[in-house]
């Protein structure tokens, strides 16, 4: 017997899903590894090589036992293996393969290289199972964390956050425990002081039943879930205007450290050479069970910021636009230094770049978010966020916390751009 579609009893739709193409002009998330060794890439001219360290033994050994023998030592003594490449598989080295015919270079591991300068501390990206740089959930789901702390703060008598867990006693708390504690300890000093009570301190009532508790399984962000964003594939899009446009190129990119003098004037502190990605375009999809959400319940009364992934949507991108704007305050007020240890720190890009007053942008991810990024540090007082910085990080003082930013310079010298900065549209 089939039941006639009007008779049919209608599944209850618990969950939201949305799939989210996000862009970025320039984007590195860290790996678990933060600096490769000179035998663990390749350099030249042009072009970065991360050999498949497997595939390379193989193929060394194959050409004779000196060879592999030579990149043991290599190994040992750090060394780069240019020559050694050159001699055992000739001019066109990074075309060799091994005895299974598997690439020594594989084209998802070759990156163009933006400086002219020779890469020391190549930072690499994070990489998938398949080798393919893209973006962990983790990741994702880590910036909307901070963004949902972040507003929960700066609301806190629109969702009646307890009055311990406020700003004015999270500041007062932070002045007292600040200097007491070791580095560890500094470590997870928010989750004790506000994160734990924000998003653990729930109970969840399931069928009837209670389940009190404090920890993963009552964190609200449970019903949330977000996936690792798609391979980053080089290719090219076609703009309405019918003009094409290479996205997701791997790069590998000088990154300046600087920071300022008290007159304003730039400083340049460092050089950072990063495995990087242009024009990002790939797409992920976040799920919300909005019936899961409906379990918890605050045990001292909160109420939760947001009920959809609409409005999800929207506390993250008030909370990019606080960090834009102190931003855009931060690089108005910096003067360029054509003479700073060689460097030319002329940044009318960047500030350019932080032109509108509304930001373009939907969050901020990976490398460059720093500290205003990643904590609720822009809730807090001025120079608290200084002291905070003083004791847990470099020390700065009677200087803004951060001091120093991230800027990467193109192929011709200029710094022009800002990493992090990624734009989230419905699709």
């Amino acid at each position: 017997m089939v039941v006639s579609p009007e008779f049919a009893l209608k599944k209850p739709d618990f969950y939201q899903s949305k799939k989210i193409q996000l862009t970025s002009p320039i984007l590195h998330i860290g790996s678990s590894v933060s600096r490769l060794n000179p035998f663990e890439y390749v350099q030249t001219d042009r072009k970065v090589y991360l050999p498949n360290q497997e595939a390379l033994a193989k193929g060394l050994l194959a050409r004779g036992g000196r060879f592999l023998n030579d990149y043991i030592q290599a190994i040992e003594e750090r060394q780069d293996i240019t020559q050694l490449l050159k001699q055992a598989f000739g001019s066109e080295w990074w075309k060799a393969t091994d005895t299974n015919e598997c690439p020594i270079f594989p084209k998802e591991s070759i990156s163009q290289k933006l400086t002219s300068e020779k890469i020391t501390d190549l930072r690499p990206m994070i990489r998938n199972g398949m080798g393919q740089l893209f973006i962990p959930g983790s990741s994702i789901k880590g910036a909307i964390r901070t963004a949902i702390a972040y507003h929960l703060l700066k609301y806190s008598d629109r969702y009646q956050v307890p009055s311990a867990k406020r700003v004015s006693e999270i500041e007062k708390n932070l002045r007292e425990k600040l200097g007491q504690l070791n580095q560890y300890q500094h470590k997870f000093l928010d989750d004790d002081l506000f994160m734990n009570s924000l998003f653990s301190e729930f109970s969840l009532t399931y069928q009837e039943r209670n389940f009190p508790g404090k920890g993963p399984n009552t964190d609200f962000l449970r019903a949330l879930k977000v996936t690792d964003s798609e391979p980053f594939l080089e290719g090219k899009i076609t703009t309405k205007k019918g003009q094409e446009i290479p996205v997701n190129i791997p790069v590998v990119a000088e990154v300046i450290v600087s920071s300022r003098f008290p007159d304003y004037l730039a400083k340049y502190k460092a050089s950072i050479y990063a495995e990087m990605v242009r024009n990002v375009q790939t797409e992920f999809t976040v799920t919300l069970d909005t019936e899961m959400v409906s379990w918890f319940q605050h045990k001292q009364g909160m109420k939760l910021p947001f009920s959809n992934l609409d409005e999800l949507l929207q506390i993250c991108q008030e909370f990019t636009q606080e960090q834009w704007d102190y931003e855009h305050d931060y690089w108005q007020e910096l003067k360029n230094n054509p003479r700073a240890s060689g460097k030319n720190l002329d940044f009318n890009y960047i500030r350019e770049f932080y032109e509108p007053e509304k930001s373009p942008y939907s969050l901020r991810l990976g490398w460059g978010s720093g500290m205003n990024g990643t904590t609720v540090g822009l809730c807090l007082d001025d120079e608290l966020r200084e002291d905070i910085r003083d004791t847990c990080g470099l020390k700065a003082p009677g200087f803004e916390a951060p001091k120093s930013r991230r800027t990467v310079m193109s192929s011709n010298g200029e710094i022009k751009f800002v990493p992090g900065w990624v734009k989230c549209r419905v699709l």
